[in-house]
């Protein structure tokens, strides 16, 4: 469920709850209303935590190494993304 639907299941269910008078013998409109916004609301919950952007870890390394023949100082850096 995207977050287009979920807010469509909360109108819908808003309009139902709370706007429609008339209802049908063997069905509670308002019941279905209230049911419908839960459903969208917990749909909106989910479909921000799932599309939250993930937290990305990257480490950098500095080596630093004397070369013992020139005397010179070689140094290298390094970085790679961690986790998953």
């Amino acid at each position: 469920m995207r977050i287009g639907s979920s807010i469509v299941l909360i109108a819908l269910g808003a309009i139902l709850a709370f706007a429609v008078a008339d209802g049908v013998d063997f069905v509670d409109l308002t019941l279905v209303g209230y049911i419908l916004m839960g459903v969208g609301v917990l749909g909106l919950i989910i479909s921000l935590v799932m599309n939250a952007p993930r937290s990305q870890r990257r480490v950098s390394e500095s080596r630093s190494v004397q070369d013992p023949n020139t005397g010179e100082t070689v140094t290298r850096n390094e970085t790679r993304d961690g986790g998953i």
